[in-house]
């Protein structure tokens, strides 16, 4: 199993959800974050002149639990749909995943997913 984090702009997240439900991945979290990544935020430029400077950008983070064998169709899915072509568009991570439990049961492994 793999856990999927996928960090992307918030305004893409309807869209990721989606996809991911309708190819039958409805099992995520999404969590608002703030951060930043090689832009380093953006500088806005009042009427004034004024610079003001925002380093730390409204983003989400979505998460996903899924088999071996989903992964690429997973991070595939998300890419697709929170790609816009531009700057800040985001980040996926994939990490192992030891083991999972379902609270209500007791299952484990792929049963829980």
């Amino acid at each position: 199993m793999n856990k999927v984090e996928a960090i992307i702009r918030p305004e893409r997240v309807d869209r990721v959800k989606d996809a991911l439900a309708e190819a039958g991945f409805a099992g995520l979290n999404v969590v608002p974050v703030t951060g930043r990544g090689r832009q380093r935020g953006v500088v806005h430029v009042g009427r004034t002149g004024e610079r003001a400077s925002i380093d730390m950008l409204p983003k989400a983070k979505i998460e996903v639990v899924c088999r071996d064998a989903d992964t690429q169709r997973v991070v595939d899915i998300i890419i697709t749909n929170a790609r816009t072509g531009n700057i800040g568009d985001g980040k996926v991570f994939v990490m192992p995943v030891a083991n999972v439990y379902r609270v209500r049961t007791g299952e484990y492994g792929d049963t829980a997913l």
